[in-house]
């Protein structure tokens, strides 16, 4: 063994450990190693990162002192030599020796390398990640309902005490613009400031999604399985780690499996996750199980459209934060008309605010009604489980009482699964939410009336007329 050199015992030693290792491992874990010296049995090794260096020490510590003690001998040692790139600047710390002769392993410190890192500062330190955070969206900004209590209590107890609580992840979902990225963004705002020195980053699917797919481009194009190695690394750097829209990773198998691999990373070294999606886990399509499944590991908390109480608050705590004084009536008159949700709510107030500046007119209540004309009338009126529920009745002559018993006549429990079927598909609620309205049931019993709905529309003429005729009353305007 005294001809080998650096590059050939690790040629020999590579050679090995490519009949072993299925291939992806080995372009990621291996191929990325770069020999430096060998000197008395001492190979040296350059490696992308600590994290990298940690992996192969956790899940190929044994397949390394056999293959090393292999080609070089029984008194193979292996030092690793990790660089750090920090902008322009390359940082050495002590190395880590790790010695194979016995299977005993010494351990000592060592440096890092990273290239490529999306949110990395040139010039600053490694861990100085921009949050991505908007100072807006913080818990003073936001205004507590029943429609929001569950998750920003969660969200509260989090910042508390990132990653060490039952609330890991925290999945926020709801429809749109009823303040899922505000609340999520304050869980973050909240630990920076309670614990700076904790990583938090804020990012929306469809950009996670972008990153990944420019790494797997350019290892692809370029040859080089770095980039892909890059990517999770910087990643699992992540103290405190918040996907907004997780929904847009679905029949995105690429992408899921890295963020699979990420929140096991994450989940597993007591980091925090927090998720937003318009939909429950359970009802979200196009996702592998695996990945939901970890969804629903920690809390699972719905954001529902405010009430008219909460809708006021909001007005009176916007207007004051513009410094615009609005009469009561106003605001009054917004909150009972703007009933979709918190964005279209601010915006219209935002557009009477301009209107009133531009047209130097006073903020009136018969400014405030010209103005909700035009954006709200053509809105479509709000269709609630409970009218849904009263319309169905109504149009099968039964009663309240009778669509809400156990009985399983075949008119009581068309007319509830009709009911199911029509909230699901005229109101935002998801179908858990759904079936503990209409009866006490569970999501699946939801989902089941949906299909047998569908079917039924499908197959027979008197069924789909009846349909027909229940969603015309609910969507006409009375």
């Amino acid at each position: 063994m005294n001809d080998l050199n650096h590059t050939s015992a690790w040629k020999n030693c590579l050679l090995i450990i490519k009949d072993i290792v299925p291939a992806s491992s080995f372009e990621t874990w291996f191929a990325p190693i770069k020999p430096v010296s060998l000197e008395d049995s001492v190979l040296t090794i350059e490696v992308p990162s600590d994290f990298f260096r940690e992996y192969l020490e956790e899940h190929y510590i044994d397949l390394l002192s056999g293959v090393l003690r292999r080609v070089i001998g029984p008194k193979a040692n292996l030092i690793y030599n990790v660089k750090i790139v920090e902008g322009a600047f390359v940082r050495e710390r002590q190395q880590k020796r790790t010695t194979y002769s016995n299977n005993e392993v010494s351990q000592v410190k060592v440096a890092n390398n990273y290239e490529g890192n999306p949110y990395l500062i040139p010039g600053l330190k490694r861990l100085n990640i921009d949050p991505q955070l908007n100072p807006q969206y913080s818990f003073s900004n936001f205004i507590e309902g029943e429609c929001n209590r569950l998750g920003r209590a969660a969200g509260i107890s989090i910042a508390k005490n990132p990653g060490k609580n039952t609330f890991n992840p925290l999945f926020l979902y709801g429809g749109p613009g009823l303040g899922k990225t505000h609340l999520a963004q304050a869980i973050g705002i909240e630990i920076k400031e309670k614990f700076p020195e904790l990583i938090v980053l804020y990012v929306n699917a469809n950009v996670f999604q972008n990153q990944y797919m420019a790494a797997a481009f350019s290892a692809k194009n370029n040859n080089d399985s770095n980039k892909i190695a890059d990517f999770l690394r910087f990643y699992q750097l992540i103290d405190v780690l918040i996907i907004d829209d997780v929904q847009e990773f679905a029949d995105k198998k690429g992408t899921q499996s890295a963020f699979f691999h990420i929140f096991n990373y994450l989940h597993q070294s007591g980091k925090q996750l927090v998720l937003t999606s318009d939909k429950p886990p359970v009802e979200l399509q196009g996702l592998e199980h695996r990945l939901l499944s970890r969804f629903k590991w920690g809390l699972s908390a719905e954001l529902l459209p405010p009430s008219y109480e909460t809708r006021l608050a909001i007005l009176k705590a916007k207007s004051e934060r513009e410094g615009v004084e609005i009469p009561e009536d106003v605001l009054s008159l917004l909150a009972h008309r703007v009933k979709s949700n918190i964005r279209e709510l601010e915006g219209t107030l935002f557009s009477l605010i301009a209107n009133a500046t531009f047209t130097k007119k006073n903020i009136t209540l018969s400014l405030a009604q010209d103005l909700v004309e035009k954006i709200v009338t053509d809105h479509p009126v709000e269709i609630s489980i409970n009218r849904i529920q009263n319309t169905v009745c109504n149009y099968f002559s039964i009663t309240s009482e009778q669509f809400l018993s156990k009985t399983r006549k075949r008119e009581i429990v068309q007319a509830r699964q009709i009911a199911m079927y029509l909230s699901r598909n005229l109101t935002k609620t998801s179908l858990s939410s759904i079936g503990s309205q209409l009866g006490g049931k569970d999501h699946a019993t939801v989902l089941h009336a949906c299909n047998t709905v569908c079917d039924l529309i499908d197959t027979d003429r008197s069924f789909r007329q009846f349909v027909s005729d229940i969603e015309k009353q609910l969507v006409s305007v009375n």
